[in-house]
């Protein structure tokens, strides 16, 4: 874990605090680290990230509404059983949402926006191993979102993919591979104004991120009880 990870106090406002700390339960129980069933420990995660136990409630009250983690009276916070297709699900959502903000933003770019995608899928292809994958892709579809013009779409799409945790590119080597080739067919699709392609290609896009993500949790035996 990241040093700025470990403390996250300090100035931040108790909204960011909350965000932070739900990051960081939502990398531990994607990366296996929190396993179904699993007692989260309150006491040793405030610990852990240098905060008061206040945001660490908060942020699991927010989990509980996505369906990561069950709060049970009396007893505390457990991760939930969470199924393949719940993993798969989540990035199935995602990839509707982000297909139809697709389609809208193939008539919108610009010269200047394509050239930018452009620059950010070769980044990407040009260092498959490099842990900024994750931030390039973040910078390549958040550019797609804004440019559908629908703030409703954009809000539900940051809702959507906050629940979803970095690092899969990193730690998944197959995932940086089909994920460069499909950015180059969106980018292709975009470039040539072909909204419906475009909206099928990020839907698929994204129901292939959600099979690796299964994939990965099974590896690192999400699963095994």
């Amino acid at each position: 874990m990241s040093t700025e990870m470990r403390s996250v106090g300090g100035a931040a406002t108790p909204s960011v605090l909350k965000q932070i700390v739900a990051q960081e339960i939502r990398r531990q129980v994607f990366s296996g680290e929190m396993r179904p069933g699993t007692k989260v420990d309150q006491d040793a995660l405030a610990e852990q990230l240098g905060v008061s136990k206040l945001p660490v409630r908060e942020a699991l009250i927010a989990l509980d509404g996505e369906g990561i983690i069950q709060t049970a009276p009396r007893r505390g916070a457990f991760v939930a059983e969470l199924s393949r297709e719940d993993i798969r699900d989540q990035y199935w959502l995602l990839g509707v949402i982000s297909g139809l903000a697709a389609e809208r933003a193939a008539a919108r770019l610009d010269d200047d926006h394509l050239a930018a995608l452009g620059k950010l899928a070769a980044q990407m292809e040009a260092d498959e191993s490099s842990s900024d994958h994750d931030r390039l892709n973040f910078d390549f579809h958040r550019l797609i979102n804004r440019a559908c013009g629908s703030r409703r779409l954009v809000a539900e799409l940051k809702q959507l993919s906050s629940s979803i945790p970095n690092g899969f590119f990193e730690a998944h080597p197959d995932m940086v591979i089909s994920s460069n080739r499909d950015h180059h067919e969106i980018l292709d699709a975009m470039t040539t104004r072909s909204g419906g392609m475009a909206r099928t290609l990020t839907e698929a896009h994204f129901l292939r991120g959600g099979n690796h993500a299964v994939a990965l949790l099974e590896d690192r035996g999400f699963w095994n009880r």
